[in-house]
C-alpha cells in the first residue's frame, strides 16, 4: 500500500509510523553518533514520499546536533572541514533540483541504494585510504552536496573520509557532527526558498522531536554499557534490511 502522498500526512497511522521511525532513529544516533538519516530516509520517503521526507529527516538531525555544538567547537578539525562544507553548499542546490523533478519512486530506489552500498562498505571495513588532500576534500564535498539535496543523506563519503585520516575519534566525531549540522541548515534554507518545508512538515518534525531527542538520549546511556563496535554492526545490519526492503517494494 502506497502512503506517499502529502495529502495521506493527516491519517493517525502514517503519523504513528512516523513517529516511532524518529524514535527508532534517535536511538541508533545515541548509540553511534551517526545513522539516524540512513535509518529514517528511506522508510519515511516510502511513507511520506522524498519531498517530505528528505526536509523532514534534516530537521530532526539539526535538532540532534545543536545541544553539541558548542562542547565540540574546539574538537573539530576545521581546515578539513571547511573545503567540504564549501564544496557541498555550492553542489547541494543540484541535490534539490533532481529531488524536485525525479519520479518519486526513482528518488525513494536512490535512497535506499545509498544506504546500502554506505552499510555494505562498513560491513566490510573499507575506508579511504588516500591522503587528504584539497582536490578530494572538494570533489567528495560536491558529492555529499548532491546526495544532501536529493536524500538528506550525505554524510557516507565524509565519515569514510575522515575515518581514513589519524584524527583522534573524538576530533573525528566533532568534525562529522558540525558537518551534519551546518550542511542541514543549508539545505533547509535552500528547501525554505523552494518551498518544501510546508505548515504540515513543520507540524510532523514537532510531533517527532520529542520521542526522537528521548531516543538519542536512552542511546547515549546504551553506550555507555554496551560494545560500540557489536551495536554498530546490529544498527547497519538494520539499515540494510530497511533499506532493502524499501527497494523492493
Amino acid at each position: 500500500m502506497s502512503l506517499g502522498s502529502v495529502g495521506e500526512l493527516s491519517a493517525p497511522s502514517t503519523w504513528f509510523l512516523a513517529i516511532a521511525l524518529g524514535a527508532l532513529a534517535g536511538l541508533v544516533r545515541g548509540v553511534t553518533g551517526f545513522g539516524a538519516a540512513m535509518v529514517m530516509s528511506p522508510p519515511l520517503a516510502l511513507l511520506l514520499g522524498p519531498s517530505v521526507a528528505v526536509p523532514l529527516v534534516l530537521i530532526l538531525e539539526g535538532f540532534a546536533a545543536a545541544p553539541m555544538l558548542p562542547g565540540l567547537r574546539r574538537q573539530a578539525r576545521w581546515p578539513l572541514l571547511i573545503p567540504i562544507l564549501l564544496a557541498a553548499t555550492a553542489c547541494l542546490p543540484l541535490g534539490v533540483l533532481l529531488l524536485t523533478h525525479l519520479d518519486r519512486e526513482i528518488t525513494r530506489r536512490m535512497i535506499a541504494l545509498f544506504v546500502i552500498g554506505f552499510s555494505l562498505m562498513l560491513l566490510a571495513g573499507i575506508r579511504w585510504r588516500g591522503v587528504h588532500r584539497l582536490r578530494t576534500s572538494l570533489g567528495l564535498g560536491a558529492l555529499s552536496g548532491v546526495m544532501v539535496g536529493t536524500s538528506g543523506i550525505g554524510a557516507p563519503p565524509v565519515i569514510l573520509y575522515l575515518l581514513a585520516g589519524s584524527d583522534h575519534p573524538a576530533t573525528v566525531r566533532a568534525t562529522m557532527t558540525f558537518y551534519v549540522a551546518l550542511i542541514s541548515i543549508v539545505a533547509l534554507t535552500v528547501f525554505l526558498i523552494q518551498g518544501l518545508i510546508t505548515e504540515k512538515v513543520l507540524m510532523l518534525a514537532l510531533a517527532m522531536t520529542p520521542l526522537f531527542m528521548a531516543g538519542v538520549t536512552f542511546g547515549g546511556r546504551i553506550f555507555a554499557r554496551l560494545s560500540e563496535e557489536r551495536f554498530r554492526r546490529l544498527t547497519i545490519w538494520l539499515m540494510l534490511a530497511v533499506s532493502a526492503m524499501i527497494l523492493i517494494a
